[in-house]
């Protein structure tokens, strides 16, 4: 997957806004479980908000800790949210499509 851009990251905030987390990260912080439910949301819906109930001073870095793990990119961390964006690896069945190579400022 290629690096969003900030136009990219600005078009899946704004198609975040309305999603409620599918994934929350609790006492147990970031692990096995935590790691394969975002995984499986993932392929579900490619962009996802994930909560962060403990941890909120460190959720920029578990936020980027989760991404990397899944293979997805952090669009933004709003609040306590993070939200993650991986495309379905079969083009076919992709729901969102990123504005690249559209007119300039819009």
């Amino acid at each position: 997957m290629t690096a969003l851009t900030g136009a990219d990251r600005r078009f899946l905030r704004g198609q975040a806004h309305g999603l409620r987390p599918s994934v929350q990260v609790g006492k147990a912080g970031v692990t096995d479980t935590v790691i394969a439910s975002v995984d499986q949301n993932l392929l579900a819906h490619e962009l996802i908000k994930v909560q962060f109930v403990d941890f909120k001073d460190q959720r920029k870095s578990l936020a980027a800790d989760i991404a990397a793990r899944t293979g997805s990119e952090v669009a933004g961390v709003i609040g306590h949210q993070a939200i993650l964006y991986r495309p379905h690896p079969d083009p076919a069945r992709r729901r969102i499509r990123l504005p690249r190579g559209g007119a300039p400022g819009g």
